[in-house]
């Protein structure tokens, strides 16, 4: 299968254009997103999850830490952790608009297929956050998975199949170094991994970093480097970006005041959490701030 059917494929699924160039978002199966927008946008800050996602038309830049990367058509970027992101759609237009599929991982079925394949596995480059060209062999199947998803008898009988062959061709392929290193239980990705999983889950807390190196059995100054080798960052400044974009969703969807905001994800200091935010963001958290419901 081609990239031209794939997009065929996904703008079938899309329908038309939104208005007056409103990005269109569909979710045709549970762990597979299409998007396209009509034009470029701005910086947006957000999280990415373990996920795949291939551009199939137009062009997007993803900057983790200092390191911007431009993808384009043809192009995916695997991602092996939670990793705070910068990033912003660089080409687009209603006449070609920018669609990008992408494929949410399941870290159990990847930690199955490990158990089955761990022998036939050699040592690649690790790194949580890779642009890798699409092989035709993944192209054939997130194909295929698009083809179920318009048939729900299919996706849920056939499906299943389907995503275990992407996942092994991931966990299998040149972009899957961290994907194995994550699945070794006694590898650093595994240790920073799960203290991922622990500040995300105690994000407005205050963060204990000697306490939570040895909770994941390292050493601190190992910690700190095993950490910033994944997330291009500290673990308090991981924390502070957690923080921020949960003040942002706060004050985006809910309307709260600013002060109730920087309370309710940890900060004890409403002024600095506008600083931060305005650093963050490129304007204050009051911008931001929906209307109050009635």
């Amino acid at each position: 299968m081609d990239l031209d059917t794939l997009i065929a494929m996904a703008d079938g699924h899309l329908g038309s254009p939104g208005d007056r160039g409103q990005p269109v978002v569909s979710a045709p199966l549970p762990d597979l997103v299409l998007l396209r927008h009509t034009q470029p946008t701005t910086l947006q800050a957000t999280l990415y999850e373990p996920l795949l996602c291939l551009i199939l038309r137009g062009e997007k830049e993803i900057t983790l830490g200092d390191r911007a990367v431009p993808v384009g058509p043809g192009q995916s970027v695997l991602v092996s952790h939670d990793l705070p992101v910068v990033s912003r759609i660089t080409r687009a237009s209603p006449d070609q608009p920018y669609l990008a599929v992408v494929l949410r991982l399941d870290l159990s079925l990847l930690r199955s297929l490990y158990d089955e394949v761990a022998d036939a596995l050699e040592d690649g480059p690790a790194t949580s956050f890779r642009r890798l060209p699409a092989s035709p062999t993944l192209l054939g199947a997130l194909g295929r998975l698009l083809e179920l998803a318009g048939v729900p008898v299919e996706a849920r009988v056939l499906g299943p199949g389907v995503r275990r062959e992407l996942h092994f061709r991931l966990l299998m392929g040149p972009g899957g170094g961290m994907l194995r290193e994550l699945l070794r239980h006694d590898s650093h990705a595994s240790h920073i991994g799960r203290a991922i999983a622990h500040i995300r889950e105690h994000f407005r807390a205050p963060l204990a970093v000697p306490e939570l190196a040895r909770g994941v059995g390292m050493s601190a100054s190992s910690f700190h480097k095993h950490f910033k080798a994944v997330t291009a960052t500290t673990p308090l400044q991981y924390q502070k970006q957690l923080r921020l974009l949960e003040a942002h969703r706060l004050l985006s969807a809910e309307g709260q005041s600013v002060s109730g905001v920087a309370y309710a994800v940890g900060y004890e200091s409403p002024s600095q959490f506008s600083r931060e935010y305005t650093r963050k963001f490129g304007g204050p958290p009051s911008r931001d701030r929906a209307a109050a419901p009635d």
